[in-house]
């Protein structure tokens, strides 16, 4: 069991690498085999029994984490900023891995002001990294009212995919970016990216059916529009 968690962890780190952060594809070989030499550093010296060390309670974007304000302010028209000052007190906490805070400033926002577009998105992104990737219920639910507030808005759907990936649930993730990418009017703040996105997402289900198919294991279903 533990095997097939690393396995799968290594897999979203590949998908985050070369989908999220839009890794150059003639880098991919290179990040697979050094996530395979991790793999292999991990069978021979892991000691799953070991106890984990605590976990500090505030983290800051320097650790390792993607700017979860510039990439929400990616899909982000200028008409459709939110002029909020705790949304901006928001993105500060944020920024410093302070979650729960920026969780709280959102709530306000929302609820003073329910049609706040931006930051819906905002709160839905900030309780998934609170969970470390997981999409809980309240942030589905953030993400839910972005979606109803703007059907054809890109935003709702590209995080909520992003949130899938993290989890390894990559099919899941690769429908809703498709349904966001068809919905979208062509002008849409992150349409481009999105596309982008998809594509690359598209193409690391393909070389992992094509691997898969080589070694004889159950194929991966191909994409579907």
């Amino acid at each position: 069991m533990t095997w097939i968690s690393v396995i799968l962890l290594a897999l979203v780190a590949f998908a985050i690498a070369a989908v999220v952060f839009r890794l150059d594809r003639s880098l991919w070989t290179s990040l697979a085999a050094a996530l395979v030499f991790g793999l292999a550093g991990y069978a021979w010296q892991a000691n799953p029994d070991l106890a984990s060390a605590p976990k500090s309670a505030e983290r800051t974007a320097n650790e390792g984490d993607f700017d979860i304000v510039e990439q929400r302010r990616e899909f982000i028209a200028e008409r459709e900023r939110s002029r909020a000052n705790g949304l901006i007190t928001a993105d500060a906490m944020a920024r410093r891995g302070r979650y729960v805070e920026a969780s709280e400033f959102l709530s306000g926002v929302t609820n003073e002001n329910p049609r706040d577009l931006e930051s819906w998105l905002a709160l839905g992104n900030v309780l998934v990294e609170h969970s470390d990737g997981v999409l809980t219920a309240p942030a589905l639910y953030a993400y839910r009212q972005a979606a109803t507030l703007a059907p054809a808005h890109p935003g709702a759907g590209y995080f909520l995919g992003v949130a899938l990936i993290r989890q390894g649930r990559f099919m899941e993730a690769r429908g809703i970016w498709a349904e966001a990418l068809a919905n979208a009017p062509e002008d849409a703040a992150g349409r481009e990216g999105l596309e982008e996105r998809l594509n690359r997402l598209d193409g690391m289900l393909g070389a992992m059916g094509e691997l898969q198919a080589t070694q004889g294991g159950p194929p991966v279903a191909a994409p579907t529009e």
